[in-house]
Parts: C-alpha cells; sequence; structure tokens
C-alpha cells in the first residue's frame, strides 16, 4: 500500500514539473496587446489578426479560429474571412476591473490544424461615464465653538468609478464667512477639509449650512454634490483615542454571516456627553458598507455577506471614533481573507468532435481548459480519463488539453464510448469535476454484404402462375444507414443463350426471386444463375451467390400414340389368320407420354372388343394377342378400342381402336369384303340426304387433320428452341428417357406408320424414328429401344 502512495506520489510530481517546464517555456512569448474604450457599440473593430498573426486569407476560416477567454469573460468575435476581431457586445470597464488601472483582460486566439494558441491582451480604456457621488447626501460636523481659526475637519470624500483623469480633480465649497475648502493628497485620492477662518459662536448661529460640490477631469466635467451641516456645540477639548491605530486581522472566507471579525476600541478624557463614543465607518466604500457592520456602541466589526478569497482577498476599514462634543478620531483595520478549497475545478470545451468516422487515428476528439480559482495547491490540477479506453490526453499550453483517438476505432465492435474527463486540483478536501463525452464511431463502408448460403436450391413445378414467389435470398451487412442497405440484383449468366431476364425476376428490396413465365419441365428441367448483393456504401462493396432452379414435373401431359397413327387418312388395319395359335401377336400400341417418373408410367386396358374373349392386351407393354383359338364362326373384321393411362394424379389418359381382319392366310391377296347390298328400294331423298352428310364428315375430317399436323409441327419447333437451355451439369439430371419395359419413349421421338395396300398381301412398314440432335447418350439408349421394336414388329 506504502508503494502505491509513493508511486501515485511520483505521478503527481512529474505532473507538476511538466506543468512549470511548461510555463517556463511560454515565458518567452509576449501576449499582443490591443486597445479599446469602454461603452463602444457592439460590433466595433479591435484589430485585424491576419496582420497581427501574419497568416494569410482563409487560414482563419480552414484553421477555425476563435476567441478564448477565462476569468472575466470578454465577448469577442472573430470575422474569419476578414480576420477582423470585432466586440461583441459592449464593454463596461467599472464593472470589468473596478479601480484597477489599466483594465487589461487576458484572451487567447485559438487555431486549429494545427493547433496554435496566441497569447493576447485586451486594454480597455476608459471614458467619463459615471459623475461623482457622496455616498451620504448630508454630511453633519459638529464643532465646538472654542475652536480656534485654521483649524481643519475632514470631510466625506465623493466617490467616482471611473479612473485617471476622469476620476475626482477638484472640491468646490458654497460662498461663506466661516470656512474655506482645502485639498489634500492621499494615496486613496483628494480629501476635502474644511478650514475655520472666523471663530464660532452658537449663541450667534448655532448652524452652517454649506454645499459641497465635487467635480472629475473629465471632457466636459461631471459634479456631484452633498450638503454640509456644521452644527457648532459646546466646547469638548479631548478627541478619542484609539487603542491602536493599525488592526490585522486573518478572516477564513466561509466564515458565516453575522460572525465577529474584530473590535476596535477608543477612550476619551471628556466626561457626560463629551466622553460618549460612538463608532462609524469613515471614508468607506460602497463594497465595505455592504460587506461588514460596526456597531456603533461596542465596536465590533461584524460581517454582513460572504467573502469570497477568489473575488477580493483584502479590506481596508477605516473606523472613526466620535464623542458627544465632535471630537473623533480614527483606526484602520486590515482584513485579510484567507483561501480555503472552495471551488471545484472548471473545464471549458473549447472545440468538440464526437463523431469520428471508425478506421483512423491521431483524430482531435476535444480540446479543452481547465482552471481552478482558488490559490497555492487548492488551484493546481491534475487531469486524467478512464484507462481502458482508445483515447488520450495530450497537454498543451495555458492548462489546455487535447483530446486525441490512440488506437483506429471500429464500430462493428463498439459503435459508442463514454469518455468521463476528470479534473482533480490538490487542495486538501480535493475537489474534482467530471465532465463526460459520448463519442460515437461513424460507420465506413468496410462490409460487405454476406449471403445466408452461398448456394440456393429452389424447386418449382411446372406450369406455375406468372410472377409466382418461387424463394428468397437473403445479405446482411454488418455496416450501419446506407453502407448496410442491400440491393439485389440478377448478375449476367455464363450461359449466354439462358433467356434470365425473361425467365426470373427478383425484387432489388428484400430478394424475393419471381417467376415471370409458366415453366415447362419437358423443355427446361433445370437451370442457375448467380444474384449480386450490394450496399449504398461510397464505393459500394458487394458478393453473390448462386441460385439454382429444379423444375418439378406435373402430370400436364396425355399419352400420345405413336402406333397405330389415330390422325391418318385411312385406319391401319391387322390381318391375324385364322390359324394363329393363342398368345399370337396381333399388334403393338406404342404410346408415350411428355412427363416423367410415375407421370410417364403408362398402362393399356383393353375397353371394347368387337368379340369379347378373342383378344387380350399386356397392360404393361401394349401387346395385342390373341386369347383362344380362332374358328369359322368368328367374325372376319374386329374393332378394338384400347385405353392408355398414366400414372399421374389425377391420370390422364387416350383411347386408340384398332381394326382387325382375319383372313385365311398371308398368301392370298386381301380382297375387301363385300358389302351388304343396298336396298334399291330406297328413295331419291334418302340418298341425297346421305350424300350431303358424307360430305359434311369427309370436310370435317380434313379440318381436323390440318389443326393436328399444324399443332405438331408448331410443338416440335418450340421443344427444339427450348431444349437448347437445358442444364447439363452433372448436379441435375439430363434429357430423361423412359425405356423400361412399359415400352414409353421420349415424346421427341415420332414415328411415321402407315398401312400399304397396293400389293396383294398387307405388310407393315415402319419408317426410322425422327430423332432430333440430343446428347448422344440419349440417342443411343432410344435407338436400342427402336431395335426391339423393330424386331417385335418388323421394322424395315
Amino acid at each position: 500500500m506504502e508503494a502505491g502512495e509513493k508511486k501515485r506520489a511520483l505521478k503527481q510530481r512529474q505532473v507538476l514539473l511538466f506543468l512549470v517546464l511548461l510555463r517556463f517555456a511560454q515565458a518567452g512569448f509576449e501576449p499582443r496587446h490591443y486597445s479599446v474604450a469602454e461603452e463602444m457599440e457592439s460590433g466595433s473593430f479591435v484589430a485585424n489578426l491576419l496582420k497581427d498573426l501574419g497568416l494569410e486569407k482563409g487560414e482563419l476560416e480552414e484553421r477555425g479560429a476563435r476567441v478564448v477567454s477565462r476569468g472575466k469573460k470578454i465577448n469577442l468575435q472573430v470575422d474569419r474571412q476578414t480576420g477582423d476581431l470585432l466586440l461583441n457586445e459592449k464593454l463596461d470597464r467599472e464593472e470589468l476591473c473596478g479601480p484597477t488601472e489599466p483594465c487589461v483582460l487576458p484572451f487567447q486566439v485559438l487555431l486549429e490544424n494545427p493547433l496554435q494558441i496566441f497569447q493576447a491582451e485586451l486594454r480597455v480604456r476608459d471614458i467619463n461615464d459615471h459623475s461623482p457621488v457622496f455616498l451620504d447626501k448630508e454630511i453633519i460636523l459638529k464643532i465646538p465653538e472654542s475652536i480656534i481659526p485654521g483649524t481643519s475637519f475632514l470631510i466625506e470624500r465623493a466617490q467616482d468609478l471611473d479612473v485617471g483623469k476622469n476620476n475626482l480633480q477638484n472640491y468646490t465649497i458654497s460662498p461663506n464667512f466661516h470656512f474655506h475648502l482645502k485639498l489634500q493628497d492621499s494615496p486613496s485620492g483628494i480629501l476635502p477639509q474644511l478650514v475655520l477662518d472666523k471663530a464660532l459662536d452658537r449663541e450667534e448661529q448655532p448652524e452652517i449650512r454649506l454645499i459641497l460640490t465635487a467635480i472629475d477631469g473629465g471632457t466636459p466635467p461631471k459634479s456631484g454634490s452633498a450638503l454640509v451641516r456644521v452644527e457648532v456645540v459646546d466646547i469638548n477639548d479631548n478627541a478619542p483615542e484609539f487603542a491602536k491605530l493599525l488592526y490585522e486581522v486573518q478572516v477564513p472566507e466561509n466564515s458565516p454571516i453575522g460572525s465577529q471579525v474584530a473590535t476596535v476600541l477608543a477612550r476619551d478624557s471628556d466626561t457626560g456627553t463629551n466622553g460618549e463614543i460612538s463608532y462609524t465607518f469613515f471614508q468607506a466604500s460602497e463594497d465595505i458598507r455592504k460587506t461588514f457592520q460596526i456597531n456603533a456602541e461596542s465596536g465590533e466589526l461584524l460581517l454582513t455577506r460572504e467573502l469570497d478569497f477568489e473575488s477580493v482577498q483584502t479590506y481596508t476599514v477605516n473606523i472613526q471614533a466620535t464623542d458627544g462634543g465632535g471630537l473623533s478620531g480614527s483606526c484602520v483595520v486590515f482584513v485579510q481573507v484567507m483561501d480555503l478549497n472552495d471551488n471545484v475545478p472548471e473545464l471549458t470545451m473549447s472545440t468538440l468532435n464526437n463523431h469520428i468516422p471508425e478506421n483512423v487515428q491521431d483524430t482531435i476528439v476535444a480540446v479543452f481548459s481547465v482552471s481552478d480559482p482558488d490559490s497555492g495547491d487548492n488551484g493546481r490540477m491534475v487531469c486524467s480519463i478512464q484507462d481502458d479506453l482508445p483515447f488520450f490526453l495530450k497537454p498543451s499550453v495555458e492548462n489546455y488539453y487535447t483530446l486525441m483517438v490512440n488506437t483506429a476505432l471500429d464500430r462493428e465492435i463498439i459503435s459508442e464510448y463514454n469518455v468521463t474527463i476528470t479534473v482533480t486540483d490538490l487542495g486538501s478536501p480535493k475537489l474534482k469535476t467530471e465532465h463526460s463525452i459520448t463519442i460515437w464511431v461513424l460507420d465506413v463502408n468496410d462490409n460487405a454484404p454476406t449471403f445466408t448460403q452461398t448456394a440456393y436450391t429452389l424447386h418449382v413445378r411446372e406450369n406455375n402462375s406468372p410472377a409466382l414467389h418461387m424463394g428468397t435470398v437473403s445479405a446482411t451487412d454488418r455496416d450501419s444507414g446506407a453502407n448496410a442497405q442491400v440491393t439485389y440484383s440478377l448478375l449476367p449468366p455464363h450461359e449466354p443463350h439462358l433467356p434470365l431476364a425473361s425467365l426470373v425476376s427478383i425484387n432489388a428490396d428484400n430478394g424475393h426471386l419471381f417467376a415471370l413465365r409458366a415453366l415447362d419441365y419437358e423443355a427446361l428441367r433445370a437451370f442457375e444463375f448467380r444474384v449480386g448483393a450490394a450496399d449504398a456504401g461510397s464505393p459500394a462493396l458487394s458478393s453473390e451467390a448462386l441460385v439454382r432452379v429444379l423444375v418439378l414435373d406435373d402430370n400436364d401431359n396425355a399419352p400420345f400414340v405413336l402406333y397405330p397413327m389415330q390422325n391418318a387418312s385411312a385406319p391401319c388395319t391387322e390381318l391375324v389368320p385364322r390359324a394363329a395359335e393363342p398368345g399370337y401377336l396381333v399388334t403393338k400400341v406404342v404410346a408415350v407420354d411428355g412427363d416423367s417418373g410415375q407421370n410417364a408410367w403408362l398402362s393399356y386396358q383393353l375397353l371394347k372388343a368387337t368379340e369379347p374373349g378373342l383378344f387380350s392386351v399386356w397392360a404393361h407393354n401394349g401387346e395385342v394377342r390373341t386369347a383362344r383359338l380362332l374358328s369359322e364362326h368368328d367374325a372376319p373384321k374386329h374393332r378394338l378400342a384400347v385405353l392408355v393411362k398414366d400414372n399421374g394424379e389425377p391420370p390422364m389418359s387416350v383411347t386408340v381402336t384398332l381394326h382387325v381382319l382375319l383372313v385365311d392366310g398371308f398368301s392370298q391377296p386381301f380382297l375387301p369384303l363385300p358389302e351388304v347390298a343396298r336396298d334399291e328400294a330406297q328413295t331419291d331423298s334418302l340418298t341425297v340426304y346421305l350424300v350431303i352428310a358424307l360430305a359434311a364428315v369427309s370436310s370435317l375430317f380434313l379440318f381436323s387433320v390440318l389443326a393436328f399436323v399444324t399443332v405438331r409441327l408448331c410443338r416440335r419447333n418450340r421443344a427444339a428452341s427450348l431444349n437448347r437451355f437445358s442444364v447439363t451439369d452433372g448436379n441435375f439430371p439430363g434429357h430423361l428417357v423412359d425405356v423400361s419395359g412399359s415400352g414409353t419413349l421420349s415424346q421427341s421421338y415420332q414415328y411415321e406408320v402407315c398401312l400399304t395396300g397396293g400389293s396383294g398381301t398387307n405388310e407393315f412398314k415402319f419408317l426410322k424414328p425422327i430423332i432430333p440432335n440430343f446428347l448422344s447418350q440419349d440417342v443411343e439408349r432410344v435407338s436400342d429401344t427402336n431395335a426391339g421394336f423393330r424386331n417385335s414388329f418388323g421394322f424395315s
């Protein structure tokens, strides 16, 4: 503990030594002197700082020049454009300095960047703005009639707040036969004395009234007067005498009102009324009369208001003792006010910049000065701040300090600091002042936005509605304000042929992703793109993330029958020999579904047959086979309705019609069966109706065929254009073709099938599939499937 106290005492001695050395360093710099008359109007010119300080025009504005004063405040302002030092208010010399002459007020001119402080003094010249005033408008003199001519009598002098030649210079008295005026010089001014010229006679004239006039030396001179009333009394030949002519006392400045300061004592050898003594102030100023009170009977000097060492350190009180006969004597009480540590240190903030950008150091936060009006150790001060802050105090001249940034600040770690400046004096007990400053760290755009994920995967079902909200990307920025305002955007895709602008849009404010149009799984199964997040700082910082969109299949495609073709001009007929065994392969219904997965799993079912039980359809591959042996009694023509249905939810289906013709053998040419003889008894009107109906059906059939061909061509072109944008990344499935035992094929494969009837025997001719330019692996798988079909159906 003793070691800690020694260390603390050593630090205090070091600070005191630094302050002493600093004062010696400044001792060589003479302050600049300026002069101005009191009561000049606000805005009056004092001096030009540009010339006096040797500065360039505009430097005052750049360096933030300001005038700082301590103690007696003077209100000056600096015109930073012209450099003129101007008064900001009227100055009253008597209020600022009282009787002190010359009236010199120190102040400092403070410049920043770099910090410079110029010492200066302003002398306030006195003008004759006060008239002499007698504190007592009526002065009573009691003069015994036995006083011989030539005797002098002191008179209460007048008070004039002005100084120098404007102060009191002369006294005059009204014309009379008994007295003339004598002026006596003294350190406190001219003292008027009445000199008796003619002996008094109480019986002849018991009272004499005179007008005493005080005149100052101003131009024009001002004056004040008082009534001097001389009362002639009987003979009193002994004047009061004080035990001591000088009383010296010391009074603490915290003495309570009403406390006794001193007691004076005078004695008079006379008896009766001539020996009765009364004590009064003599030649006392207004300040002394307000501060002290004299007991007229006991001579006790009492305190009537609080003392303040910082305002007045000493009082000189003249006390007069007057007996009943009018004779008087005087003494002086010298009161010395003892200083106590009753003033806390004062901190004056000159410059404050409490908004500091981050990532900078050696920046000035505040410039301030400290003062303590006490004296000795009571007025010596130590200034400090907390130890755990990135700031430090740098001492300057004349008790000025600079609060500076010690290390670079980081707003993202700490955005606000509370700095407490503590100023402690060295008195006993020690008094201190604390001044708190809140410092806000301004944000600098040093953090880029960060996405919550580096890659996003979105699943969107096909046939979505336009403007569908697919998902959201989100990024955060550790900065604040505009530096943390994140704006989202779509970045140009790596694949130049991907029409990203027509597929996806992003909300720049919240990162919501929207589909601009309905997606088609069969055309575009997956794609990816990059999104960017940029803040609003300067310069702006940004980051990006990858977004993968997987299109989910929907059961939006009904099975499509490749064989037998349903839009042929003439139906295809399947030939079956009557000698066929049960299980004979009549034909195979070939169908595909543009969907994928279970939406493309096809099943086949025999809905309707001319002769039930003769034929069966295999559910998984669509093969139509005979269910039993054929007989002579079976009809030669059969019509089969086969239902092709996928496994979607809800399922979609299509019905295909097969025409089967039973023949005795493939070696005999097929001849159309004879039609049933028409009834020759039909009327002509029936014939007309039949012709009209036939024409209508033919026209409708022709229109349907043209419409079907047009639709198919449009779909083929659209599929060819969209398939170029399929994403082939290894993470996404490519163009899938289901060639499993179900017999389904991709919708991009088309077969042309026809039945020729020109030769004597009917035979199938399957043309090669029309295959678009897909990936090699898809072509290879499809070609294998086609080979199986050719083996089953006899493709050529």
